[in-house]
């Protein structure tokens, strides 16, 4: 399971938003980069693979700009501060959330096996991403114009240390409100690890993610707001925060894994609800409610919204009582979610008829991208239409098959009678080129080969 920090939506926002050819490469590169990241399967491995060299509870690497991992070793678990802020934001924040799932939870590490947590830090050259590949945690540098780099904020390595947690216990899978619980998760890990670095109560806590991510001038607060979903921004590069905190504005979309960075914002407001109900700290009673539903065997693969409330209202009473409980599942209730059994999941979009429909999703931004393109529109309709017909949809893998990975870019292809989502690690060589061609035609001049 890969999953990276910035949705997808947000950079492609980006790329699309400005005319600076410094930002628009930085976009495209960091886009190439997550492309490239399918040779590293979307698999929870039975162990994480752990460097030889590595050593103690943590250690740290770097890339210097290159994108092989994980890189030189540059601070081990005992090793006094190197002076690179990268180095040493990456080594104190993996102490801090490390300690907060030992001391808080009883977990020895993420695969609670006591494995030593793999950090690599400068990953590529201006990379605007941070992600959990399955394995270790891997952080970029930011842009330096619209993203700092992504170890300064330490709640960006609690999030990606979350996943990997979430990979070791239920194993949400990272699609529709099974992903959208997976992102929440690690928003929900992140603020209980952050609120416990700055000793800050429920109720004295600002419930942002990503708070010091963008650069000032960028019109934001932080990447997310736990407690005001789509409220974290509004910029004329990012666009307006598109999260919502309510089935009642619920997206059901192709992009973004079945909007998994959008509708997140639903479980995450729960939480915080149930944070401030139920009072004092988030990683006393209602960190251990979450954690209890969340590795209890009640949650698993395919898990949706109402099934994991219904696992925290029973944990609640369980651990605490009636009143406890009656506090989680009104929290629920006030984002629209009735603790039970999940719904069903909806039907799938209408198939496009003479034309193909190109979507892209996902990342840790979530910003999609989604082009149409008329098959009888000259050459490159032709090109393209060719590519179609030799892509053999009924062989490619389904989802049950390959997992996106958390963060990671899906393409949607709408064509005919046909419509398939693919994670970027199944595409095939036709779809790769199809992807191209079509994202690549919006007028906007940028290439977006998977």
């Amino acid at each position: 399971m890969t999953c990276q920090f910035v949705p997808p939506y947000l950079l492609d926002r980006l790329a699309e938003a400005t005319d600076d050819p410094y930002l628009t490469g930085c976009c495209g590169q960091t886009r190439a980069l997550d492309a490239g990241l399918r040779e590293r399967r979307a698999t929870a491995p039975p162990s994480m693979a752990q460097p030889s060299d590595a050593d103690g509870t943590k250690t740290i690497y770097s890339a210097g700009g290159a994108t092989q991992l994980p890189g030189a070793k540059v601070r081990g678990d005992a090793d006094p501060p190197t002076g690179d802020p990268a180095v040493d934001e990456a080594y104190d924040s993996s102490g801090i959330v490390h300690e907060l799932f030992f001391t808080a939870f009883g977990r020895s590490g993420i695969d609670d096996a006591g494995s030593t947590v793999t950090v690599t830090v400068h990953y590529g050259e201006d990379y605007d991403n941070a992600f959990w590949d399955g394995e270790q945690l891997v952080f970029g540098d930011g842009d330096g114009r619209v993203f700092e780099r992504f170890t300064k904020p330490p709640d960006v390595l609690f999030h990606e240390f979350a996943h990997g947690v979430t990979q070791f216990t239920a194993d949400l899978r990272y699609s529709g409100q099974s992903g959208a619980l997976n992102e929440s998760m690690s928003d929900c890990f992140a603020a209980m690890a952050l609120q416990r670095m700055l000793d800050q109560t429920a109720e004295e806590a600002h419930w942002l993610i990503g708070e010091g991510l963008f650069k000032p001038g960028i019109q934001a607060v932080a990447l997310r707001s736990m407690r005001e979903p789509g409220t974290a921004y509004d910029d004329p590069l990012l666009g307006k925060d598109p999260q919502v905190g309510s089935m009642q504005d619920y997206v059901e979309t192709t992009a973004d894994n079945g909007g998994v960075h959008i509708n997140s914002g639903i479980p995450n407001k729960a939480f915080a609800l149930a944070a401030l109900r139920l009072g004092g700290y988030s990683w006393e009673r209602t960190g251990q409610i979450w954690y209890a539903a969340l590795t209890g065997g009640a949650v698993g693969r395919d898990t949706r919204f109402a099934g994991f409330a219904a696992a925290t209202v029973a944990a609640a009473q369980e651990l605490y009582g009636e009143e406890e409980a009656d506090d989680v599942r009104a929290a629920w209730s006030e984002v629209g979610v009735e603790p039970g059994q999940d719904a069903p999941v909806s039907g799938e979009l209408p198939p496009a008829e003479g034309r193909v429909v190109v979507s892209r999703s996902g990342g840790f931004a979530g910003i999609g991208r989604e082009v149409t393109l008329d098959l009888d529109e000259g050459p490159l309709g032709a090109e393209v239409a060719a590519l179609l017909e030799r892509t053999d949809f009924a062989g490619l893998p389904s989802r049950d098959e390959d997992d996106a990975g958390a963060d990671r870019f899906v393409y949607t292809f709408s064509y005919g009678a046909q419509q398939v989502t693919v994670p970027e690690s199944a595409l095939t060589p036709e779809l790769e080129q199809v992807a191209s061609l079509v994202l690549g035609h919006d007028g906007t001049g940028l290439s977006d080969t998977p």
